[in-house]
């Protein structure tokens, strides 16, 4: 099985690419080669029981879309975004990077023809859904995004469907929640922060936060993620159905409870490493964010993930920190 990884450089990507290479299979079929791209060469990994090969493509490139698909990847898993708070500062590249370049992907499997249909797993965004929201987003809720990320997103998975119901692909999406805690050192997404005040502190380092403690999120672990990218990847598209975008479980979690799991796993002495500095502009963007969802179709077809915050700070201190945390 040849699996193509776009966006391979990222964080998910590299945990991906780890997680394929402990497994060597998926879906009971062994993996024999991975093509690992993003816009600068991704790092060839060490030990990797297959063939590796690693290019610097830009997506959104006429005609890289083509090249990628030539030699017909069995599974695609397709990564590659500007994050949330690029999108909104850069309205040309947001769109360029997050929509031209997935239809330029979807259009070069669609023209190899021939027969070829390959799972595609694409990781769209609860940036989809837009306020005012219920209690609870269940999976019938419709979309209505409040940013360009998420109107980038929520376009992505009509076509996503759309390619899919024409039999070009078989295409499957999956919505993450913010993934937290996200290691190494901040990016520009506006959620950033929710990782950064349990990062950093850990670390041993001030961490800023730009929002009131009573704002509510949807998280999952990164190697939540990496499950839900691999269970996507050889799950029956038949029992997925016409819908081929999933939201994904998660914890609901608000400032002040992630802080007070950090105090629990952690400490005081911890918890006095971040420090309150508001920020009107990012505070606008997180006023429009999903808050808690009841997912029911993702469960039920085996996608799992954490059941509480501390659970998430005890994943990232086992996977980033060497396994134990001392107060």
């Amino acid at each position: 099985m040849h699996i193509l990884i776009i966006g391979a450089a990222g964080m998910i990507g590299v945990k991906l690419t780890n997680r394929l290479i402990k497994d060597r299979a998926i879906g009971g079929k062994a993996v024999d080669k991975v093509t690992l791209v993003d816009v600068v060469a991704p790092s060839r990994p060490e030990g990797a029981p297959f063939a590796v090969a690693t290019e610097a493509v830009d997506l959104s490139e006429p005609g890289a879309a083509t090249r990628l698909v030539a030699d017909r990847p069995d599974v695609i898993f397709h990564l590659a975004a500007i994050v949330s708070g690029e999108a909104e500062a850069d309205f040309e590249k947001g769109y360029r990077i997050n929509l031209d370049g997935t239809r330029y992907l979807f259009e070069a499997i669609r023209k190899v023809g021939d027969g070829y249909r390959p799972r595609v797993v694409f990781t769209s965004s609860i940036a989809v859904f837009g306020a005012p929201f219920p209690d609870a987003i269940p999976d019938e809720f419709h979309h209505t995004p409040l940013t360009s990320y998420g109107t980038q997103k929520a376009i992505d998975e009509l076509l996503l469907s759309d390619y899919t119901r024409r039999g070009f692909m078989d295409g499957i999406g999956i919505r993450l929640p913010t993934i937290c805690v996200r290691p190494g050192k901040p990016n520009k997404a506006a959620s950033g922060f929710f990782s950064n005040i349990i990062r950093e502190p850990l670390a041993g380092h001030e961490a800023v936060l730009p929002v009131s403690e009573d704002v509510r999120h949807w998280h999952a672990s990164p190697r939540s993620a990496v499950n839900f990218l691999i269970h996507a990847a050889g799950i029956d598209g038949a029992k997925v159905g016409p819908r081929r975008t999933l939201s994904m479980p998660g914890v609901s979690a608000t400032v002040g409870e992630q802080i007070e799991a950090l105090r629990k796993v952690a400490g005081e002495s911890v918890v006095k490493r971040i420090r309150r500095e508001p920020d009107a502009v990012i505070m606008k963007i997180v006023e429009g964010w999903p808050r808690n969802f009841a997912p029911v179709r993702a469960p039920a077809l085996g996608f799992q993930a954490e059941k509480s915050f501390e659970d998430i700070i005890r994943i990232h201190i086992e996977d980033e920190l060497g396994g134990t945390w001392v107060k």
